[in-house]
């Protein structure tokens, strides 16, 4: 125990990500608590936590016709009534972590919505959190502790980020968002360690469980996160160009353990997941949204809604990104590219789930422009480019505090 904790573990690098994240759930404690509309319980919300209750009940699966869903008179969305009943974007996966914190809740009537508002809201605020956490530590491992802190700064006053941590206007979409960046970065650890010399699978099985949970995750909360299969395969097939038959194993074990924990969501009945999956819609892309002005108006203010830091960083991140040789390295192509893939499937994908890739894009591009901001700190430049990094950061702090002071 005593070698737990230690210096490395436990420095000032880790009280510093610990009090930006204790901002963060101080900043999502005041928008639940101030705001009235997120309280508020709509249809749509009351049926997602609904679902889950009853399957947490062995009433029903979530996500699937039932009797219990009749008997209850929950109204499903219109995208489900279309559907045979079946919901088309998420797993029962997604109903169980919005009722999680309500299993043992004795009163669940629209009546009582300040009370499960809150406990509904809380397993997105933890995994906003943990993605915090999990953006700090790639980033920290990749540039060192200021891109770790620019990285974690960026994402802690992030609107965007806020919203959808506390579903304030926003869909519930924040455990798919850690599955995603989990499984993206989780995938490329696993391939560096492919070069250790030791037996693949077994020196691997933690990261393989890991890699398998973030798949699950990320793909039960959003059935179109499929797209995460190929892009982690790819990225450890790069990675591991020496090892590519143990990568495929690997990336073979976790798909597998990621099916088995989304069949248990489904309570182990393959009746059940097969005519689901059946119903799901994997990819919705369109190929005239790409032609359409308005949907690439939306994706950018959507990348606004991040905060103004990453819409003025951006741009000249990738500006330095394609004329200095110098950033084109694995650490910073790697978050760029799967923000680009994403945002191109949020292009094509005008309607549900569009926004949810673009909030996918959204960690990376944290990630990626941190990147940016490191490499240049290491210039003779640095005394200037740490006085417009640490200001961009500071302003875009106490402009998003601005805007929580005026909530409700």
């Amino acid at each position: 125990m005593s070698k737990f904790f230690t210096r490395e573990r436990f420095g000032q690098p880790q009280v510093i990500a610990g009090l930006l994240l204790l901002m963060f759930l101080g900043q999502c404690a005041w928008l639940m608590a101030r705001g009235k509309e997120p309280l508020q319980v709509d249809s749509q919300d009351f049926f997602r936590v609904q679902e889950g209750l009853q399957q947490w009940r062995g009433q029903s699966i979530a996500g699937t016709p039932s009797d219990a869903r009749l008997e209850a008179g929950t109204l499903p969305p219109i995208e489900v009534q279309e559907n045979n009943g079946y919901d088309p974007n998420h797993s029962p996966l997604w109903y169980l972590v919005a009722s999680v914190g309500l299993a043992n809740w004795q009163s669940h009537g629209k009546d009582s919505a300040l009370y499960w508002a809150w406990l509904a809201r809380i397993p997105y605020v933890i995994f906003g959190a943990l993605l915090g956490a999990s953006l700090w530590y790639v980033a920290r491992r990749l540039y060192g502790n200021a891109g770790g802190y620019i990285a974690l700064t960026l994402y802690c006053f992030s609107p965007t980020i806020l919203r959808s941590s506390t579903l304030w206007l926003a869909q519930p979409e924040m455990g798919a968002a850690w599955g995603t960046f989990g499984g993206i970065f989780t995938a490329i650890a696993v391939a560096h360690t492919l070069y250790a010399p030791r037996e693949v699978i077994l020196w691997n099985w933690r990261r393989i469980l890991l890699l398998g949970l973030s798949l699950v995750l990320a793909i039960g909360c959003q059935f179109s996160l499929i797209i995460l299969l190929p892009i982690t395969l790819v990225l450890m097939l790069y990675v591991a160009p020496t090892r590519r038959t143990a990568a495929l194993a690997i990336w073979v074990a976790a798909s597998a353990v990621g099916f088995v924990l989304l069949l248990a969501a489904y309570g182990f009945h393959f009746n059940v997941l097969w005519p689901g999956v059946s119903h799901a819609t994997f990819l919705g892309l369109t190929g005239k949204a790409f032609g359409v002005q308005q949907v690439y108006g939306r994706v950018l203010s959507h990348l606004a809604e991040a905060g103004p830091a990453l819409l003025v960083g951006l741009l000249p991140a990738i500006v330095v990104y394609c004329v200095w040789p110098r950033t084109r390295y694995f650490g910073n192509t790697a978050p760029l590219l799967v923000a680009v893939i994403f945002l191109i499937f949020g292009l094509g994908s005008p309607h549900y789930p569009g926004d949810g890739f673009i909030l996918m894009a959204i960690p990376f591009l944290f990630v990626f422009v941190s990147g940016i901001a490191a490499d240049l700190l290491e210039t003779p430049y640095r005394t200037v480019v740490a006085a417009c990094v640490w200001g961009l950061l500071t302003a875009n702090a106490l402009w998003n505090l601005t805007g929580l002071a005026k909530v409700g």
